[in-house]
């Protein structure tokens, strides 16, 4: 008889794990929601939430009646108690660091931005950091002792190795929850994948620099050596202007904040944005949104992802760029009709669209790694890749 109980008593440890589990990867769900993650039935899920709500574990957030179109009772939504954990991300870009402060039920509690050169150091950005983060605990009233996590994106394909570790000893010294630190464009493309049920996204960013990340089958990809996305380094203008990487033609010689501003012959993001129904400089950014869809286009018959995101700063400000990009990779596809390899079937191109997420989608997105239940982060290593 003992024997059987401890059994039980496994088996409902277990479902509550997953419960849990489920909640601390996608936040705020229903039941229903929560029965079709998990597999659980109805009566058993609702044993294992009770149980969970009776011990606070687990908090009634607010119903989805603002969301039903039809009659019937409003479903409670469930979240794991949001003062159960805090988890902090950091995005060390080319030009400013934003942070991000989350509770356990995937709520921004606070958040802010500070801005350098591009030219600043990795130490120096690595200080403008932790000195944003103590300013926002001080003005927005945040105090960090339940800090379950810290995520820190950094650029890329440097600084990597020995840099990377500095980053990590860094907040280690500040913080004593874990830190992980990994490439600030694959954390935004993870934190877009999360906006959609689309398994299998490809994502570029295009801002002062140029990166991007796949997410394969539900899983975020690193890669053999950790570059997989890295659509900045790909060849856009044979014998075109010399790259960063010394290169000449990559697409971040061509579709980055610098050479954008460069075509357009305006001085900022904001000037561009007002003028960008001039025929001058509408000419130009469909240049670029056609280099851009020639690279995706490309990827697009080579991996066959169900949705590619445009994101970064250069697209809010110049939207026919996402809009020729997509024309380029909709005129890229395999005819409509043509049998694949004889599979009787017809190919379906992806969907071409800008970023749902704004400049903290870096930040978002150390913090969605931070959660690690995540199916786009099972199998997935520490290799060092691509940033924008």
């Amino acid at each position: 008889m003992s024997a059987t109980i401890g059994v039980h008593a496994l088996v409902r440890r277990a479902h509550e794990e997953r419960v849990l589990a489920i909640l601390r990867e996608c936040g705020t769900l229903s039941r229903a929601q929560i029965a079709a993650r998990s597999g659980l039935s109805r009566t058993t899920l609702s044993e294992i939430t009770g149980d969970l709500l009776g011990r606070g574990a687990i908090v009634k957030v607010t119903t989805d009646a603002h969301q039903r179109a039809g009659s019937g009772r409003p479903a409670e939504l469930l979240a794991l108690d949001p003062r159960s954990g805090q988890f902090l991300g950091v995005d060390l870009g080319h030009t400013r660091v934003r942070v991000v402060v989350t509770d356990a039920a995937h709520e921004i509690i606070a958040s802010g931005v500070t801005r350098y050169s591009p030219r600043t150091s990795l130490a120096v950005r690595v200080r403008s950091g932790l000195a944003l983060i103590d300013r926002m605990s001080r003005e927005q009233g945040i105090g960090l002792s339940a800090l379950q996590g810290v995520g820190v994106g950094v650029t890329g394909p440097y600084p990597a190795g020995s840099a990377r570790a500095d980053v990590s000893a860094a907040f280690r010294e500040r913080f004593t929850a874990p830190v992980l630190v990994d490439n600030n464009t694959r954390f935004a493309a993870l934190a877009e994948a999360g906006t959609t049920d689309a398994r299998d996204v490809l994502y570029v960013r295009l801002a002062d620099g140029i990166g991007g990340g796949l997410v394969v089958g539900g899983r975020l990809v690193a890669g053999a050596g950790g570059a997989a996305g890295e659509f900045g380094h790909v060849l856009a203008e044979p014998g075109g202007a010399t790259c960063r990487c010394g290169k000449r033609g990559c697409l971040e010689t061509v579709a980055s904040v610098g050479p954008a501003l460069a075509a357009a012959g305006v001085a900022d993001l904001d000037e561009l944005a007002g003028r960008c129904a001039e025929p001058g400089i509408a000419a130009a950014m469909e240049r670029i949104g056609a280099a851009v869809g020639r690279v995706l286009a490309a990827a697009a018959l080579i991996l066959d992802p169900e949705l590619i995101v445009i994101g970064g700063s250069l697209p809010p400000a110049a939207p026919a760029i996402v809009d020729r990009a997509a024309a380029v990779v909709a005129a890229g596809r395999i005819p409509a009709g043509h049998d694949v390899a004889g599979s009787g079937t017809r190919p379906r191109g992806p969907v071409v669209r800008a970023a749902l997420l704004g400049d903290d989608d870096g930040a978002r997105g150390a913090v969605a790694a931070l959660y690690r239940q995540s199916p786009l982060l099972a199998g997935y290593g520490d290799s060092e890749g691509s940033g924008a």
